[in-house]
């Protein structure tokens, strides 16, 4: 958002980061795991779940959100996938004009400088040139391939999942650039703040509270260097700080369910009761597993082989340049409504909590040491692989609420985890999915694949394997995706749940707008980072009209 707005010569642009320069092991795509809980990580946890994270400890999860130069798309698992153009339509059809798939395919063709293999019957949807670089994946295990076949012989198509349909399998597609994370940081803003004397960018910014002149927004006061700062803005404030944090600081400073704002002291700026509501995410099942024989997928020393750091530092090639865990995706017809509008996604994981003997993934993902080492234990040093689904449109929703009016104490982040029954039976139905993957024989056979059949802890009571079963093991072992949205909704006046206007302009306040995952008023069918870049392409033309700068909507 900041490098597009640097490019109107006479605006001056102020970017304040709360974290500091990406660290150098952000670049090391197969190190994505040691980004979590760092220091470019706010480290936040969920709130004790109800309905789901009972193989957790407190029934929580950490949380992570970026907090470095390129927010999470510094720290994330840099899957590349837009989402299904029916997510647009719908957006659209719930009262935000101009939000169809017609209307934004252009912003991810303008983002996208794609440098994977071309479909010819696809390549008019990809971009070329843009500031965002794409790759298909450079290194891939043996399964990986193998699961292409798999959906072959269940009858499905091998696709480009950003090509204009969704319905089948694909590898994915990541944000690497010649082995090395290609983050927004890398790709928008140092080539702008290097060669524009108008952006300027202030790391280690903790913005703490903007400032509102009655009702309109006028600057923000920050803290930096020990010391607290202020500062003003000439025309408007744009506030992207992501779907825990933009929410967060909206009720610190008044904007927000006025009866929550006033339990915490705050002084009421404007009553927007959707403010930190409508909190969506991807469930996804990590644990269901196959062996397999040595060779096809990732053995737990691969990434500490020296042959792997020469060949990654030297040739930007091997396991290393290429992002641990997630290799392939397809997706799960739903079974009501529009079949080509998937109810769910599958993931072929190869990085999966074993590879490192639970060394570090225990911790990260935090399981309870004694379950994890119960249903983990035995496959420790084995090679494995795992199919997880995603629940690609959950019904269930969370809510962002403060915890106090100090700024420094994170927010209450409740998910809500299938506290929707409808939830709970789609990620059956993609369980079953996934054992149907798996039992076929390009996995099976080829690679003498064999399910992991160990009963779960705490699930003993039920018959293994049937629907009780399986929702006992979803309501354990389910955990986040990463993919947070939909706490600052975007919606027309008559939706009484909407914080910004199809223009992402702030409601009832005026010279603020919100621009990143939290407008979403519905999740995405896919990862959401490249539906955020899209949304900030899409803003920053939005507001360069309505300050009367010429923009020439991307085709």
């Amino acid at each position: 958002m900041a490098a597009r707005l640097s490019e109107v010569n006479q605006w001056r642009v102020l970017l304040l980061e709360a974290g500091g320069e990406p660290p150098l092991e952000s670049y090391v795509p197969g190190l994505v795991v040691l980004l979590l809980q760092s220091d470019a990580d706010w480290d936040y946890f969920t709130t004790p779940q109800q309905h789901a994270f009972r193989a957790y400890n407190n029934n929580t999860v950490p949380y992570p959100r970026g907090r470095t130069a390129g927010g999470s798309s510094t720290i994330n698992g840099m899957i590349h996938v837009r989402g299904n153009r029916r997510d647009f339509d719908n957006w659209e059809a719930l009262g935000n004009t101009g939000w169809s798939y017609e209307h934004v395919l252009g912003y991810f063709k303008k983002m996208e400088d794609y440098r994977g293999t071309f479909d010819n019957q696809t390549a008019i949807y990809r971009g070329r040139g843009g500031p965002q670089t794409v790759e298909t994946k450079r290194w891939r295990t043996q399964v990986a391939s193998s699961f292409l076949r798999a959906g072959q012989q269940l009858g499905f198509e091998i696709l480009d999942s950003n090509g204009p349909e969704q319905m089948g399998f694909s590898l994915v597609d990541v944000t690497v650039r010649d082995g090395r994370r290609w983050s927004t940081a890398e790709g928008y803003l140092k080539p702008a703040a290097t060669t524009r004397p108008n952006l300027h960018v202030a790391f280690h910014a903790h913005v703490t509270k903007i400032l509102f002149n009655e009702k309109k927004a006028v600057g923000v006061q920050f803290e930096q260097g020990g010391k607290v700062r202020t500062v003003f803005a000439r025309r408007e404030l744009v506030l992207s700080a992501g779907a825990i944090g933009s929410p967060h600081l909206l009720l610190l400073s008044g904007v927000g369910p006025a009866p929550h704002l006033r339990q915490h002291g705050i002084p009421v700026v404007a009553d927007v009761p959707g403010v930190g509501q409508n909190l969506q995410d991807h469930p996804t099942l990590p644990g269901i597993l196959w062996t397999v024989s040595k060779g096809s997928s990732l053995n737990p020393f691969t990434l500490v082989n020296p042959k792997n750091f020469y060949d990654f530092v030297h040739n930007g090639q091997g396991p290393l340049a290429t992002p641990a865990g997630t290799e392939g995706n397809a997706w799960v017809p739903a079974v009501e409504g529009d079949p080509n509008w998937p109810e769910a996604q599958l993931s072929i994981t190869t990085g999966t909590p074993v590879a490192d003997y639970g060394i570090v993934t225990s911790e990260i993902f935090g399981f309870r040491r004694e379950l994890f080492k119960d249903y983990y234990g035995p496959l420790l040093g084995q090679e494995v692989f795992g199919l997880a689904p995603i629940l690609g449109r959950p019904k269930s929703r969370g809510s962002l609420t403060l915890r106090s009016s100090d700024p420094r104490q994170h927010p209450l982040i409740d998910v809500n985890y299938f506290s929707h029954p409808d939830d709970v039976a789609t990620m059956i139905r993609g369980i079953k999915f996934a054992l149907r993957v798996g039992s076929t024989p390009a996995l099976r056979v080829d690679h003498e694949a064999k399910f992991y059949a160990k009963v779960l802890t705490g699930c003993e009571r039920e018959v293994p394997f049937t629907d009780p079963y399986w929702e006992c093991f979803i309501r354990h072992m389910a955990s986040t995706a990463y993919h947070t949205v939909g706490t600052c909704k975007m919606g027309p006046d008559t939706d009484p749940q909407a914080v910004v206007d199809s223009t992402l302009r702030l409601r009832g306040v005026s010279g603020l707008r919100v621009v990143d995952a939290s407008i979403m008023p519905q999740i995405v069918t896919g990862n959401t980072n490249a539906a955020t870049i899209m949304i900030a392409e899409k803003a920053a033309d939005l507001l360069k009209q309505d300050w009367g700068i010429p923009v020439t909507p991307p085709s």
